[in-house]
């Protein structure tokens, strides 16, 4: 497998799993939406972040939650850039990732400082989406959606989910390669237009992912797969993320993206100590 990416000239090795440390600037996400209202609070949340050990900083402007409200280009521009600025304007070194659909987003928050891209929509939701990661030559998060975030949980159906997916990520990385994308990360997206039977079935089987041989990306980080089936809410969902974490990780899975990062770094160094 392909274990090395470049961030900014810096290759970064893959071989030993890393967390990605979720940074929501919007006041909706199903979590922590409001929670960093002021840039302060965004700030010590990155501190804390990268104190406990995170790789890689994702910026989120624009919740992705089932049924969330859409908002303007421009508000998105204006809330993932002051995140950017201050983050590059107080830790220099902090590998930034910005979550993002949108090809305009993608370019100023690059040029702002961030080093990633990570789309929900795999290009599906904005058409010059390949054709800018190609030009700006950053690593890409490919995830797998049905639908958009305002329609995907409206009763997803597929066939056969794994055979489906493999075939859209064989055809959406053909795309990338031949317009010289190097640096290619994938996501199958739980709770993206899937049901809790799919999201399972995906966690079991992540590993038939590893046939393209490249880095894998686990975003379980306390979603509605797990409290749903608990009973319970995000909040109590602590013990149940490290738990599919863990899962993830023994599955091929390279990247964690998560709320809680001291906890995902403690599952992956336990995991390190067992025998190769």
């Amino acid at each position: 497998m392909r274990q090395l990416i470049n961030c900014k000239g810096q290759l970064i090795d893959l071989s030993i799993p890393k967390v990605m440390g979720i940074l929501n600037c919007t006041p909706d996400s199903f979590y922590d939406g409001g929670k960093y209202h002021s840039d302060a609070l965004l700030l010590n949340q990155v501190e804390k972040m990268l104190s406990e050990g995170a790789t890689f900083i994702d910026v989120g402007a624009y919740s992705s939650r089932p049924n969330a409200q859409n908002i303007s280009e421009h508000e998105e521009l204006k809330r993932s850039l002051n995140a950017v600025q201050l983050i590059v304007s107080k830790f220099q070194e902090a590998l930034i990732s910005v979550d993002t659909f949108r090809s305009k987003i993608a370019v100023e928050t690059i040029n702002a400082g961030a080093c990633m891209i990570n789309d929900i929509s795999g290009g599906s939701l904005d058409k010059n989406m390949f054709e800018t990661i190609a030009k700006l030559q950053v690593p890409y998060v490919l995830m797998h959606m049905k639908g958009t975030p305002k329609t995907m949980q409206n009763n997803p159906k597929y066939d056969d989910i794994i055979y489906e997916m493999r075939l859209y990520f064989s055809e959406k990385i053909a795309n990338l390669r031949a317009l010289g994308v190097n640096d290619l990360i994938l996501d199958v997206g739980f709770g993206f237009g899937k049901t809790i039977e799919n999201n399972y079935t995906l966690l079991k089987h992540l590993d038939l992912f590893k046939c393209f041989d490249l880095p894998i990306l686990a975003g379980l980080s306390r979603k509605s797969m797990l409290y749903k089936v608990l009973e319970n809410t995000p909040e109590e969902a602590l013990n149940a993320t490290t738990i599919v974490n863990t899962i993830a990780l023994q599955n091929g899975a390279s990247i964690l993206r998560v709320h809680d990062v001291k906890e995902a770094l403690e599952t992956i160094k336990i995991l390190q100590q067992l025998p190769k």
